[in-house]
């Protein structure tokens, strides 16, 4: 049962702090000391990160804050070493292929635009850290809201902040326990091409704006605006600050707009004024009521129970993960707030926000960096993909409409590309290996292992396909899913070529791998990574033909689409099985380079996929599985978004025990101090992809829908015999309330909120009965309608 915080004693005499339900929040007992330690609140278009100081500095952004203007930089020279480049990999001259596609295919220059920081806002309480007492900083996952609380001389002060999806905006009050003792200076700041920094202020209430550019020129235009309310004492300018003295409440609210939305300052600022304007008529106990409320409804779906963690979870989050380290057995909790961090996370950088709503990048909605890792954009290779895994399975299917958004985008620099670099003019789009808010399409970097890579669109249609499997939304998948879809996949009815009997991608990649070319091929040893039809290609183009069946079956749409869909699945090569009875990655055994990559490509088919699952393909599963084994063996999962794809994957094996394995691992490993997940440990980059797939990999333990059976506790782990879980929600639009005991499990309701077909199977086969009759066959569920499930 999710606890409000109650006050209790909780070390020494002296020391009083909140009771913190130690799955639903993240707290310590100290200021943040870095931008990993920061509480992350988000609307999903304006982020804060709060640092909790005597002096605050809040680190603020708002996700169409990039580097600067749409960039045009497609290779004029890409489609006449096309064929010259095929030709090449098709006689085996492997390095000679890479070093032509790098030298006339790759874009220029090689990088699109990166994400930035909006600013900061700066709070200057006028107070020494070595005063203060009692302090304590905390994120409720459950509701959205960031508090820090301390004493101060006697005096108890409350910061308290929401990110408001209702009403657009960041609110905050600050409170003194004693009337009159409230005192802070308030400053919009930023250390780059600031054009205007104004403050004003009267009547008790004071206002901000900064207006800035992201570069010097073709930058990106915005103006953040702050409005400042105070309830008692006095309210002053000083230069560029609002200086309140003598309050004992002070409100605040926050906004920015960027030209990337509107085509005029006067524009921008109209509607940055407009929200403010609301929330100061509306008032921050109201703002934050609906924030919260709003936010609530979402992160309330779903409820995780695998057990309690006793006085180990009554620890300060910093000191559970440290502890975690040695004794993780002695805290299941953490992990439920893991999970929950990860919803939490999705719901703060992934809502429609109207006009050109853009999804999480490489950091989610956070960003102090001016070129932070990666750029801090969309890397398409399994990162943005891997954003998505927990929507539709932890009941937060809405949020995947920002990504739908951005592929729209996306589409129409495609289909130039297309035409420019392939010579494909019919209609499809191309996506390389990443992308930014403009939809850059054109290769990135240049690398042989990573850079020409064009499966984008396969692999992003197989996420807006799963959204429709969770939601049964026909209406959006005809409407905006199946546009895109289809453009992917006329995309390659013109790209593809025949090589060996096959329709075959070239050049391309197997993401981010390479390969030491063999003595049939020329330039014997180099480390190379371009090549033909890699077995990841090969599965996302089945995956994407299948959904175009799949999609106009659905719709009743009978068209040429079926038709090339259906020839094109036949002629597509089967996943390869080699020596020690793996999967192949590329078209031959080629010795690795790197026996423990991070990637997990050639079995996409096992997941996210299903190609390769123990109920669709047993055999293709016995292979992926000698991959996998293989490549944790050699030291996968070094990062942590590998780390969690490797959870899912031992999941849809049914091996709950080594997906709990990986679970703790990357507890013990990837986790910065606010549990934001990072590339090899703390201090390095931090990614929030590995949040989002260690999210899915828990509710991939638990539930599993993906072979058109509702399949209740698949992996469960021995190490959690006993738990519950409520609101996960199965393909078809079926929401699963589960309680198991002693590793089995107790009861089970399937609600449908859609009317189809319901198959289930409990655990590893166990018979049940459905509404106390025994199941025999698939029930043809109702609309609205539950059913109860025992085991026998």
């Amino acid at each position: 049962m999710l606890l409000s915080p109650l006050l209790q004693l909780a070390v020494g005499t002296s020391t009083v702090y909140a009771y913190f339900d130690p799955s639903r929040f993240t707290w310590y007992t100290s200021p943040a000391k870095n931008f990993f330690s920061t509480l992350p609140i988000g609307n999903g278009r304006l982020g804060a990160a709060i640092w909790g100081s005597a002096v605050e500095n809040i680190t603020l952004n708002e996700n169409s804050i990039w580097s600067g203007q749409f960039m045009d930089r497609a290779n004029p020279d890409a489609y006449s070493v096309l064929e010259s480049v095929r030709s090449q990999l098709k006689q085996g001259n492997i390095t000679s292929a890479g070093q032509q596609t790098l030298a006339d295919m790759v874009g220029s220059p090689d990088e699109p635009r990166a994400y930035h920081p909006l600013g900061s806002l700066v709070l200057d309480f006028g107070h020494e850290d070595s005063h203060v007492e009692n302090y304590t900083r905390s994120l409720d996952l459950l509701k959205g809201r960031a508090m820090v609380d301390y004493n101060y001389h006697g005096v108890r002060f409350r910061r308290e902040y929401v990110a408001s999806y209702p009403a657009g905006v960041i609110a905050a009050r600050f409170t003194a326990s004693e009337a009159g003792l409230l005192v802070v200076s308030v400053l919009l700041d930023r250390d780059q091409y600031v054009i205007e920094k104004v403050a004003t202020a009267g009547n008790a209430t004071g206002s901000l704006k900064l207006r800035a550019l992201t570069a010097a020129s073709d930058g990106i235009g915005f103006s953040t605006g702050a409005r400042i309310v105070a309830h008692g004492g006095r309210v002053r300018r000083n230069g560029a600050s609002v200086v309140i003295q003598n309050a004992t409440t002070v409100d605040i609210f926050i906004n920015a707009e960027t030209s990337y939305r509107f085509d005029t300052q006067a524009a921008w600022e109209a509607e940055m004024d407009r929200k403010l304007d609301a929330a100061v008529r509306t008032g921050f106990p109201a703002v934050q009521e609906l924030a919260t409320a709003d936010h609530e409804a979402l992160a309330g779906r779903v409820h995780l129970d695998l057990g309690s963690s006793g006085a180990a979870g009554d620890l300060p989050t910093d000191i559970r993960l440290a502890r975690y380290k040695t004794d993780p057995d002695a805290d299941p909790e953490l992990v439920t707030l893991m999970f929950q961090f990860g919803r939490h996370s999705l719901i703060a950088s992934s809502r429609d926000t109207g006009i050109s709503s853009l999804p999480p990048n490489l950091q989610g909605l956070w960003n102090e960096d001016y070129e932070p890792a990666w750029g801090g954009r969309y890397t398409v290779n399994i990162n943005l993909e891997m954003n998505y895994w927990p929507a539709g399975v932890t009941n937060l299917a809405e949020t995947l409409g920002p990504l739908i958004s951005l592929l729209e985008t996306v589409k129409l620099r495609g289909q130039d590309i297309a035409r420019r670099m392939y010579n494909c003019d019919n209609g499809g789009y191309v996506l390389h290996h990443n992308t930014d808010l403009w939809g850059d399409a054109v290769p990135v970097n240049n690398g042989t292992k990573w850079t020409m890579w064009p499966m984008g669109g396969a692999w992003l249609s197989a996420n807006l396909m799963e959204y429709y499997r969770f939601t049964q939304d026909r209406a959006l998948l005809k409407e905006r899913i199946r546009p895109l879809v289809r453009s992917a996949a006329q995309f390659y009815d013109c790209y593809l070529f025949l090589f060996n009997g096959y329709l075959s991608t070239g050049p391309s990649s197997s993401p981010e791998n390479a390969f030491i070319v063999p003595d049939d091929m020329t330039q014997t040893g180099n480390e190379e990574g371009i090549d033909i039809a890699p077995t990841m290609d090969n599965t996302l183009l089945s995956e994407l033909f299948h959904s175009v069946i799949e999609m106009d079956q659905i719709l009743g749409i009978n068209d040429t689409e079926i038709t090339k869909a259906s020839s094109s699945i036949l002629h597509i090569k089967r996943p390869q099985i080699g020596s020690y009875g793996q999967i192949l990655e590329w078209r031959d055994e080629y010795q690795e380079t790197e026996p423990g990559h991070r990637h997990m490509s050639p079995i996409f088919g096992l997941f996210p996929g299903s190609q390769m699952t123990p109920f669709v393909n047993s055999t293709l599963a016995t292979a992926a599985k000698a991959l996998l084994d293989h490549r944790i063996a050699h030291g996968s999962g070094s990062t942590g978004w590998s780390r969690a794809w490797t959870i899912n994957l031992y999941s849809r094996l049914f091996d709950g025990d080594a997906a709990w394995n990986h679970t703790q691992v990357f507890l013990q490993t990837y986790p910065s101090a606010n549990l934001w997940n990072t590339d090899s440990g703390p201090g390095s980059a931090f990614q929030i992809d590995g949040n989002f797939g260690f999210t899915a990999g828990i509710a991939e333990m638990l539930l599993q829908s993906h072979a058109g059976v509702v399949h209740l506790l698949p992996a469960l782990p021995s190490a959690v015999p006993n738990g519950k879980v409520t609101g996960l929600v199965a393909r078809g639009n079926l929401v699963v309330d589960m309680e198991w005991s002693g590793g089995r499990l107790s009861m089970a309701r399937v609600t449908a909120r859609a009317r189809g077909k319901l198959a289930i199977r409990v655990q590893d086969g166990r018979r049940f009965t459905v509404n106390g009759s025994v199941h025999t066959e698939e029930i043809s569920s109702v609309g609205g309608e539950s059913y109860e499930i025992k085991v026998l």
